[in-house]
């Protein structure tokens, strides 16, 4: 039950429901490809860890991230159930490859006087990168500021610029990772719900879950049941991923022979420490820290050394 429902997400890519709440005038979130992983060996700067001051190795994702285009500042109204969108108010210049994702419009669209909340609808490139996807995603991102004009004058700043990634978050400094997970097809009570295999000679079945409970006389079967179903391609959030490494030199972390089902890295990147959920190609949404650790120091760590072996099954 720790995840539930099983239910299968709409989009490839997450959906973002709060963003957490800064006093700095900064953008909340980025969109970024996962290539794959790796591992890197760094100085450990934790003081109170066994092995302070050594060098050690811990496995990172590869997050290749191309810088995103503004699309849109939105302007949003409070109401008693929820927040309402009141006006969009476009960029000037779009990437052609946009029309294959929205129709766009040529209505110019005021600014609204009174509103409540404003945030950055943004849209990324894939065709920069080198696995043939030209189609861009439109996420909508959270801003951060003391107050609600701040944000709107960095909106507005961010309107007329392509958004980076070194911008938008530091090295060391923790994020929250939202992805869709692999989708794994119709899949038996054993493989989704781990249902014991029985001997074959004392049941009448092997793989099936045994009580369906009460009221099956009816057709009404409680839905803790273990049946078979459509297994993967859920939204999952990974909360405190340690960004280890921010940079625009792709050949430093560039497997040889590129990363397996994705390519080479050709744009900026980010390294995180430990996995991501999700398969290769799939657009991963970066997001300040909800719940970050309070006795986490922002600092950037001293990498020793980034592997770049081979990835390839051998």
């Amino acid at each position: 039950m720790q995840f539930w429902p099983h239910a299968r997400a709409s989009k490839m890519y997450a959906r973002v429901r709060s963003w957490t709440d800064t006093n700095q005038t900064k953008l909340l979130g980025f969109v970024g490809y996962k290539a794959g992983m790796t591992h890197l060996i760094f100085v450990d700067q934790n003081p109170t860890s066994h092995t302070k001051g050594m060098e050690i190795s811990t496995p990172v994702t590869v997050i290749e991230c191309p810088p995103m285009l503004p699309l849109a500042v939105r302007f949003y109204r409070s109401t008693p159930y929820g927040n309402v969108v009141l006006a969009d108010v476009y960029a000037t210049k779009f990437e052609k490859e946009l029309s294959r994702k929205i129709k766009l419009t040529k209505k110019k669209t005021e600014e609204p006087k009174e509103f409540d909340d404003v945030k950055l609808l943004a849209y990324t490139q894939p065709k920069k990168t080198g696995f043939g996807n030209k189609k861009p995603e439109i996420v909508e991102l959270g801003l951060g500021g003391k107050t609600l004009q701040d944000k709107l004058n960095h909106a507005k700043t961010l309107l007329a610029k392509e958004i980076k990634i070194g911008e938008t978050f530091k090295e060391g400094q923790l994020v929250d990772t939202r992805s869709i997970s692999k989708g794994k097809g119709y899949q038996g009570p054993v493989k989704t719900h781990g249902v014991k295999i029985r001997q074959h000679k004392a049941e009448k079945t092997k793989r099936g879950p045994g009580s369906l409970g009460g009221w099956k006389g009816q057709g009404k079967i409680t839905y803790r049941v273990p049946h078979a179903r459509k297994m993967g391609f859920h939204q999952r959030t990974d909360f405190n991923k340690l960004v280890m490494k921010i940079s625009d030199k792709p050949e430093a972390v560039n497997a040889n022979g590129g990363f397996v089902r994705f390519g080479l890295v050709k744009n900026e990147y980010v390294l995180l420490k430990g996995s991501v959920t999700g398969p290769a190609k799939r657009p991963i949404i970066l997001t300040e820290a909800m719940r970050p650790r309070t006795a986490h120091k922002v600092q950037a760590p001293k990498i020793t050394y980034i592997s770049t072996e081979s990835k390839q099954r051998r």
